[in-house]
């Protein structure tokens, strides 16, 4: 059952010379400690638009089973830390900010020595520095696998509802480098937990961060904290626990955008074949909706195993687009293909639109998908992307898409978390009013760079900008003009 759901990757600039490296997943023999005969997890670093392995250069060893990988920087040094999702224990590799990155305990906290597979941080308790949310999947042991067999007396791959699960982490950062478990004390639990994707965010309009979880086959989760900082799940009360039939979906991946430009964060999940990818409107006060069929969006993933999911204005042309990667978990006697195409959807006037066969050759051929992360690695403005795959090479999509006008932040927090994870930003130009959030997660056990990019079509007048820190500092910016990339640094005297 573990070698199905595959891996992710994870973008960051860990030697701070202004370009994206990523840092890649391996799988392997399931093994506690690892496998020294195995490879380890790969670091590569972007020379000018190159790749170079240097992961024996950096002191990074994981060799464990690597599920998922998510980038923050916990102790606000300035540099990119890396928390890696294994079966049979997950691993924390600190930057020690000299090229270098050693392993970092939690001290007395257990990493879990279970199946681990996305994770995020975010700054949950708004104290200014990143908290960690672990999901985990299920209590399977892969040394010592349960026995699962058909009607007919058949042995088969284990499916999510065949075994237990087990419920999420989350640790609290101390700010002190070490960590306190405290899933249990905040009320995050759910009934039925298989988790396998999660993103961080205000999802609710209460100007502080919720997380929503999803789930195999069962339930997802909304966690909404109450005055005093304890969660509470309300999936079933928003509408955004199952889909318009009422079912619980097999959920792999999330992302989060803003479908119909009412200022308020839609959620898209990826699921499983006979099921659709389902995009949740998000309608404020009345919660969200299982809004799929109105879009257009249920047919063209009926047949689909989606996993990795990014949501984004690739060609900048004022209308945001929708990559998924695609792959069945097996294909062990059955009719179903195991390999599948990729798939990029544009959104226009609040439809879906299948636009993957002018998206380029990658998209016509077939693939076991898996995780995916955007970054503009080679610094041109706009994303392109990394896929993972099931035992085949990863794949770096370069985006050489015919482009608008677009603006391109990114953020230096001081109060707040060095990296900014948190910020919303609105954007205003001419008539249009564009918001986006630095979420924590999202994906498929991956990590984009944390970067805001604001796709603007034919419009070149200048744009006004208001940040919301994760502080609760708002800063104000007129007059921005187009085809840039701003850093923005949050004041240090604002109230």
């Amino acid at each position: 059952m573990s070698e199905a759901t595959g891996g992710g990757c994870g973008w960051l600039d860990f030697d701070r010379d202004g370009n994206w490296d990523l840092y890649c997943v391996q799988g392997g023999a399931v093994e506690p400690n690892g496998n020294s005969f195995q490879e380890s997890d790969r670091l590569f670093r972007n020379v000018d638009g190159r790749f170079v392995d240097v992961t024996e250069e950096v002191c990074v060893d994981e060799r464990r089973y690597s599920q998922g990988v998510s980038i923050g920087d916990f102790d606000n040094d300035g540099f990119d830390d890396v928390f890696v999702t294994n079966i049979g224990g997950n691993s924390l590799w600190r930057n020690q900010g000299d090229g270098t990155f050693r392993q970092w305990t939690f001290d007395s906290e257990p990493l879990w020595c279970g199946w681990s597979s996305s994770s995020a941080w975010a700054d949950i308790d708004r104290d200014g520095d990143l908290d960690l949310y672990v999901c985990n999947y299920v209590n399977f042991d892969p040394l010592n696998p349960i026995d699962c067999r058909d009607a007919a007396g058949n042995r088969i791959q284990c499916q999510p509802n065949q075994v237990l699960p087990v419920p999420d982490h989350f640790f609290r950062n101390l700010g002190d480098g070490t960590f306190r478990e405290e899933a249990d004390r905040l009320g995050l639990r759910g009934d039925g937990n298989r988790a396998l994707g999660v993103v961080v965010a205000d999802l609710v309009g209460d100007e502080q961060p919720e997380i929503y979880v999803a789930n195999d086959a069962t339930a997802n989760f909304l966690f909404v904290a109450d005055a005093i900082g304890h969660f509470e799940d309300v999936a079933l009360r928003q509408g955004c626990a199952v889909d318009a039939n009422g079912r619980a979906q097999a959920s792999m991946g999330i992302s989060v955008g803003d479908y119909d430009r009412n200022g308020r964060l839609d959620l898209y999940l990826t699921h499983f074949e006979g099921e659709w990818n389902t995009l949740y409107g998000n309608f404020g006060d009345e919660g969200f909706r299982d809004v799929t069929g109105e879009v257009g969006g249920v047919e063209a993933t009926l047949s689909r195993v989606g996993f990795g999911t990014a949501w984004q204005d690739f060609d900048q042309d004022g209308s945001d687009d929708l990559f998924v990667a695609n792959g069945h978990i097996d294909d062990l006697g059955r009719s179903q293909v195991l390999a599948m195409s990729p798939q990029l959807f544009t959104i226009s006037q609040e439809r879906f639109h299948d636009v993957s066969e002018n998206a380029g050759a990658y998209f016509r051929q077939v693939f076991v998908g898996r995780g995916c992360a955007e970054a503009d690695f080679d610094g041109d403005g706009d994303f392109d992307l990394a896929v993972i795959h099931q035992n085949s090479a990863a794949e770096l999509l370069e985006n050489r898409s015919e482009r608008g006008h677009w603006l391109a932040f990114d953020f230096v927090g001081r109060k707040s978390n060095r990296r900014g994870i948190g910020v919303r930003m609105t954007l205003r130009q001419s008539n249009t009013t564009l918001v986006q959030e630095l979420y924590g997660g999202g994906s498929y056990c991956s990590s984009r760079q944390p970067r805001l990019i604001f796709g603007l079509g034919d419009d070149a007048a200048a744009c006004d900008v208001e940040v919301r820190w994760p502080s609760g500092v708002i800063q104000v910016l007129s007059g921005i003009s187009v085809d840039q990339l701003q850093t923005i640094r949050e004041p240090l005297n604002a109230p």
